[in-house]
């Protein structure tokens, strides 16, 4: 017999910022039904146990949790009761652990993934790209948001194509995040411009800086099994390292084991020095702690930038691969800069010189060194910032950026060639985003992989 399931419910659905009707709307269950549930004034025994299952799962009840609603005790107890039990009551229970077995009596094996500024796909494609031995472990999409039309766009022809609408374009300040849906990872590389090395450094008081907590209220509402958040490594240094400490302290305070790493790509098998902060968070009623996998097995991988825009060659009419018209004053200057330098490290004639005050930032008007993997592709500043090849006068293609970030050539982006740059830019590598997912999933599974400790405190899990 169900002791004071109302109570229950209720708190439930309150603790998820669900109104009965969407409750109604995601269960099938009528408001009006949910509504007397609540009340505690239908039957003792559940006409429907799909109802009971689906209501569990919606608001991340644990198995053992509803059997003591039932008045069952928890499923330890439950085995010497069963035999026990009448005819109704066992099929009730039985109906129960059967509704609910894959998701809480059955480790769960396939995450489904949900994005806070998902950008063009490329964590994406790198979680849903993870493999581990055990290939019962896998991430699919299941929604993804971004404030950018071409953005999503990109993102759902690469990603999802089957199912446009679980790409959601709108400012995630104006968002409903409950009409998003259930999920069991999620993940959110908030913006970084107002953390970025390369800018005004603004931090929680930018434009950009305080959206982490958008990540936060979606891991409060879904309650994920477990998340990734990524943003660039000048994190760690703004206010002092205040600002990581805060954001730590935030993700932990939803319930999660914080795992933070200054990941350095290059030593990951990209093609690009690109350092990022990545975190790892796994909820804390969960038996396990993530590792940080080791680089030791990339360092045979040829990361120069030369094998990665040339071998295999891109075809000529590959996807996003026109040529930037540079002027002539621009290829003149570059025909003076070597591999590896930029214009103001470089031996140019005095007509062809930037003339520029005050701090000169060493990647403008720089080419790549063909031998060493590049420098951080961005997505966004005015000219001189393009990344320029190493032996021609020109800045890079957008499919040559892209295979920077490890973007396979199938991957097409959509919108114009400077919303393209700014997409490729903003992207976490594909194939790093796959290293850091296969680790989690080996975490899930059991699975021991070569390790290296947190290079960022863990005391925020104290």
């Amino acid at each position: 017999m169900l002791q004071n399931y109302g109570n229950v419910l209720r708190d439930a659905r309150n603790q998820k910022h669900l109104s009965l009707k969407e409750v109604a709307e995601k269960t099938g269950i009528t408001d009006s039904r949910l509504s007397r549930l609540e009340k505690n004034s239908e039957s003792g025994v559940w006409k429907d146990m799909k109802e009971l299952g689906d209501l569990m799962h919606l608001y991340d009840m644990s198995l053992d949790f509803a059997l003591s609603v039932m008045g069952y005790g928890d499923t330890s107890s439950l085995v010497s009761k069963i035999a026990s039990l009448s005819d109704s009551d066992r099929e009730m229970v039985m109906g129960l652990i059967s509704r609910l077995k894959t998701n809480i009596v059955e480790p769960r094996t396939v995450f489904r993934l949900g994005e806070l500024f998902a950008g063009p796909g490329g964590l994406a494609w790198g979680a849903m790209h993870a493999r581990i031995s055990d290939s019962r472990y896998k991430v699919v999409h299941a929604w993804a948001n971004d404030f950018d039309e071409a953005t999503c766009q990109t993102y759902t022809r690469n990603i999802c194509p089957e199912n446009p609408d679980s790409v959601v374009c709108h400012d995630v300040r104006t968002l409903d995040l409950t009409t998003l849906g259930p999920i069991d990872a999620l993940a959110f590389g908030f913006p970084c411009n107002d953390f970025s090395i390369v800018g005004e450094k603004k931090g929680l008081n930018g434009t950009y800086g305080p959206l982490y907590t958008y990540g936060a209220k979606a891991l409060k509402l879904y309650r994920p099994l477990w998340f990734l958040a990524e943003n660039v490594g000048g994190l760690q240094s703004d206010n002092g390292g205040d600002t990581l400490k805060l954001i730590l302290k935030d993700l932990n305070a939803c319930g999660y084991k914080v795992y933070p790493h200054l990941y350095k790509f290059e030593e990951y098998g990209v093609p690009q020095m690109r350092h990022r902060i990545i975190i790892i968070g796994i909820r804390d009623d969960l038996p396990y702690e993530y590792k940080v996998p080791s680089p030791e097995s990339y360092k045979s991988v040829d990361i120069t930038c030369r094998n990665a825009i040339e071998n295999p060659p891109i075809l000529a009419d590959a996807f996003n691969n026109e040529l930037t018209a540079q002027n002539e004053k621009v290829v003149a200057r570059l025909k003076y800069i070597k591999p590896g330098q930029n214009a103001f490290n470089a031996d140019i004639p005095e007509e062809l010189q930037l003339k520029v005050k005050g701090a000169k930032i060493s990647q403008i008007y720089k080419r790549l060194d063909p031998d060493r993997p590049a420098y951080t592709v961005t997505g966004s500043g005015g000219g001189g910032t393009h990344i320029y090849h190493w032996s021609e006068p020109r800045a890079l293609t957008n499919r040559e950026r892209a295979r920077l970030q490890t973007f396979p050539d199938e991957f097409k982006f959509e919108g114009k060639k400077e919303q393209v740059r700014k997409q490729i830019g903003m992207a976490v590598p594909c194939k790093g985003a796959q290293i850091i997912v296969e680790a989690v999933l080996n975490t899930f599974a059991g699975i021991e992989y070569a390790t290296v400790p947190c290079n960022i405190s863990l005391e925020a899990n104290k």
